[in-house]
């Protein structure tokens, strides 16, 4: 496996090795040593997957301490454009993102560490989505972020006027709460 780290410390963009033949293909798609050669150090305690269609829009949501979540997420089906902003209090690049394309063909994964708004948009006409989670979810501590912030300026890969968003998503709280309260 192929571990990229980009400019947002924690952020991991996994490429695993993928043998393919006349048959199809194979890969490992988790290894809990290959991971942690990585750097990639959690215990992963529930899986989740969605399904979505084309121009569907989730986020930007994280779980507040001390229920806070590390997610390994990829794609089963489709692909999606997968964001992850940083919301840690003093980090060097609070309110900082970064985005990466995951799909069924590249097979990439995306290791998101507790401190971090996640969300994806689907490129696809659909996609079905799957993530491993370090803690269990706890309704309570929900926590988000408005997709379209300006402060953040996160450019989704699709056409915002098309995106297909949850009542809930619509009514997220600005990144500027964030600056003032720090959740992490």
């Amino acid at each position: 496996m192929d571990f990229f780290k980009p400019a947002i410390e924690g952020l991991v963009v996994c490429t695993p090795t993928v043998f393919k033949d006349n048959r199809g293909y194979f890969y490992e798609s988790y290894n809990k040593n290959t991971l942690a050669a990585g750097g990639i150090m959690v215990e992963f305690v529930q899986d989740n997957e969605s399904f979505s269609t084309q121009n569907t829009l989730r986020g930007l949501h994280f779980q507040k301490p001390p229920f806070a979540q590390s997610k390994l997420v990829r794609v089963l089906e489709g692909a999606v454009w997968d964001v992850a902003v940083d919301l840690r209090k003093g980090s060097p690049t609070f309110g900082k993102w970064y985005g990466v394309e995951l799909s069924e063909e590249n097979k990439k994964q995306f290791f998101i560490p507790r401190g971090f708004a996640h969300g994806f948009s689907v490129l696809t006409p659909t996609a079905k989505f799957a993530y491993k989670c370090d803690n269990f979810y706890n309704k309570t501590s929900e926590g988000a972020v408005l997709f379209n912030d300006p402060d953040l300026n996160i450019d989704w890969k699709i056409d915002l006027s098309q995106a297909v968003l949850s009542e809930k998503d619509l009514k997220n709280p600005a990144f500027a709460a964030y600056r003032e309260q720090p959740c992490f």
